[in-house]
């Protein structure tokens, strides 16, 4: 008899664009019958993708609680609780920022653009750590895992706490350490490389976990898991078609810093979950032209299942429509750069903690969740929606 397969959730980085996931975990919560457990056993996550995991974990428990616990959290968001937006705070760090990092001046501190120091508070304040060893003590969770970036090491480094002996791995340029999670696995996994200042775990100073994580769903595989469902953020998730190879008009206008880092920020966060997903689905393919006889999983290529859940439309295009709700302090210190145009939405689409912007992501996550109903259904093991 076949053993039963183990769920893995993969919840990608990006900023506020991590609220498109409690929509689609939302979406599946309404799926799931009054009273279901968990059914993510095991929980990675990556930047805000990972408060967004420790915070599903830490409630697996009481899953529709959770989730309507997170909801909250992201819908009632504002910029100031995750960043300096007043004019103090934004002035203040830019000019540590020019004078330690343009002009060598001031003592050797880690200095980013902006002060996340709010987000500390904020997550000790939301999160109950311990609530992950009573889920893992219940078996509502097998584990659970956040990836930060090591800047001296060059590794990216998945921190895991589970049940019983998970072994550590060890891969070329990737690692997975045990350990007891806590806010600040949290905050190195979220900061990303010159936005936010870097964490220091240990001896070692970290930041965001999406810098240099060449397999992303890697970490669900090391923790057991046999199928994945992977959330992602990316605002252009279709695949190619002849029609994108017909010549395009261009406006022939110099990029802007905006647009330059919006497309940095995009390498960062999405290329590299989208070219593991396409590996994963080709080796899936290959599992299947091998022989029945050939032990496929000594070889490494045991298929596993994969389903992919991501927005229907440009995140940057929404974002545009919100960009008055910023502060009038961060507005301004992105409008320089071109952040506030509607041409450099890019990098306004991971910085725009506000609850309008959060909230039409959560309900187009809940619509993508829905949309695909039969297909989550089918691969949760739900019965089949009439």
């Amino acid at each position: 008899m076949a053993a039963k397969p183990i769920t893995g959730l993969i919840l990608s980085g990006g900023g506020a664009r991590a609220a498109y996931q409690v929509g689609v975990l939302a979406g599946i919560a309404d799926l799931l019958p009054p009273g279901a457990a968990n059914p993510f056993p095991v929980i990675v996550g990556t930047s805000a993708g990972a408060i967004n995991a420790v915070t599903l974990a830490s409630g697996a428990i009481h899953f529709a609680d959770a989730i309507r616990r997170l909801t909250s959290f992201w819908q009632g968001f504002r910029s100031h609780q995750v960043l300096r937006s007043d004019w103090p705070g934004v002035i203040r760090q830019a000019s540590r920022f020019v004078c330690h990092n343009l002009l060598g001046l001031g003592t050797p501190v880690p200095v980013a653009l902006l002060d996340s120091s709010p987000l500390r508070k904020l997550l000790n304040q939301h999160l109950d750590m311990n609530g992950i060893d009573q889920a893992i003590e219940r078996q509502h969770l097998h584990a659970v895992a956040v990836t930060a970036f090591g800047y001296e090491s060059g590794q990216a480094v998945t921190f895991y706490q589970g049940r019983g002996a998970i072994d550590p791995w060890l891969r070329h340029r990737r690692i997975g350490l045990p350990t007891r999670l806590s806010v600040e696995h949290l905050l190195a996994s979220s900061a990303i490389p010159l936005l936010f200042a870097p964490i220091k775990l240990g001896e070692e100073f970290f930041g965001d976990g999406a810098v240099r994580q060449s397999a992303p769903i890697s970490p669900a595989l090391h923790l057991g898991a046999s199928r994945v469902l992977v959330v992602g953020v990316s605002g252009n998730p279709q695949r190619p078609t002849a029609g994108d190879l017909q010549p395009r008009i261009f406006s022939g206008q110099q990029p802007s810093l905006a647009q330059i880092g919006g497309h940095m920020l995009n390498s960062t966060f999405i290329d590299s979950l989208e070219d593991d997903i396409e590996l994963l689905q080709r080796l899936n393919h290959l599992s299947h032209l091998m022989p029945e006889h050939l032990e496929r999983r000594r070889l490494g290529l045991a298929p596993v299942e994969v389903l992919v859940v991501a927005p229907s439309q440009p995140l940057d295009e929404i974002a545009a429509r919100h960009r008055r709700e910023l502060p009038a302090a961060l507005r301004l210190f992105l409008r320089g750069p071109g952040a506030t145009k509607t041409s450099g939405a890019g990098v306004l689409s991971y910085l725009l903690f506000e609850a309008g912007y959060c909230s039409e992501l959560i309900e187009l996550g809940r619509r993508d969740a829905l949309a695909k109903r039969r297909e989550l259904c089918a691969f949760l093991g739900l019965p089949p929606l009439s």
